[in-house]
């Protein structure tokens, strides 16, 4: 997955304008890779809790740092009281408005000087992999732009493929406890209209390395989920079911109806059919939607240009 050698960097644009262009973004060296990478770390954290000791790299302690500042930029940038107002803080966009102009900074201090070239590209997946500035929404897309900027990372060779397992364990918790503090916080709104036809929400990606997380598990069966105590008890350790989790707190009303998509992934028999059930649904429902992949950037490290393989 490494590039060869360091390629000219340059300013994403984006090239998937009307449905007509899906079949270039589906059939491209971005799609391919990306799709890839979530799944090469999917394998990575196969049977793995969060509690595990797995490789480590320097740089990931550098990107919790990195969204430990961001979280206390958080902290420091309280909601405005807004007269009924039920959606959309607009302190999001005061605590964005500190992000944008020091993000080039944040990026440089994770990248070594032969690759400091690389935020050009970098800040624009960064920057968007937060929620919308204008609506103050968040979705699938803003975290597809986040893990379209570790994916840049993995890539150009700044995170080594040996910190697969830790990207998945140490840096996606940690992006995934910010984002939900600012859709907490700044009452974002969901974007698109999934609605209980989506996994929840907001994120997709967290259920796919999940999932994979309790393949072969034999004390964790895919119709245990649904049960709340579980889902508590086993919030730390996995991914999947700390999605549960939050879902239980913040939706109320039976299960089957506010999350009726993950209710019939309950009867699935196993977490290996879980897993790669989710990858086709995200491929099918985030990645080869327009709405979604539209706002998607291209750049010379996720490329546009046909795939070779």
């Amino acid at each position: 997955m490494k590039m060869a050698a360091v390629p000219e960097f340059k300013i994403p644009e984006r090239f998937i304008k009307q449905e007509e262009d899906l079949a270039k973004w589906i059939n491209s060296e971005a799609y391919v890779e990306f799709v890839g990478w979530i799944k090469m770390l999917g394998d990575a954290v196969r049977g793995k809790k969060v509690s595990d000791i797995v490789p480590e790299s320097p740089v990931i302690a550098k990107l919790i740092n990195l969204l430990d500042t961001l979280s206390k930029w958080v902290d420091e940038t309280p909601p405005v009281v807004e007269e009924g107002q039920r959606f959309g803080n607009k302190s999001f966009r005061t605590w964005l408005n500190i992000v944008k102009p020091n993000s080039d900074e944040l990026i440089k201090e994770i990248l070594p000087d032969n690759l400091k070239g690389a935020v050009i590209e970098l800040r624009t997946y960064f920057i968007e992999g937060f929620g919308n500035y204008t609506r103050i929404d968040y979705g699938t897309g803003h975290e597809a732009k986040f893990m379209a900027f570790l994916c840049c990372l993995m890539k150009i060779g700044v995170v080594p493929m040996e910190d697969a397992a830790a990207i998945v364990l140490k840096v996606s918790i940690k992006y995934i406890e910010l984002v939900r503090k600012l859709q907490t916080l700044y009452r974002m709104e969901p974007a698109g209209s999934h609605g209980v036809w989506g996994l929840d929400d907001f994120q997709f990606i967290p259920f796919i390395w999940g999932a994979a997380q309790l393949i072969g598990n034999d004390e964790i069966s895919p119709n245990s989920f649904v049960d709340a105590p579980v889902a508590e008890m086993w919030s730390k350790e996995y991914l999947f079911m700390s999605c549960i989790n939050y879902i239980n707190k913040v939706k109320t009303g039976p299960f089957y109806e506010h999350s009726n998509t993950l209710w019939s992934i309950s009867a699935v028999s196993d977490w290996t059919k879980v897993n790669s059930g989710l990858l086709k649904m995200y491929k099918a429902e985030v990645l080869e939607k327009l709405p979604v992949v539209q706002h998607f950037p291209f750049g010379t490290i996720l490329s546009i240009e046909p795939a070779t393989q």
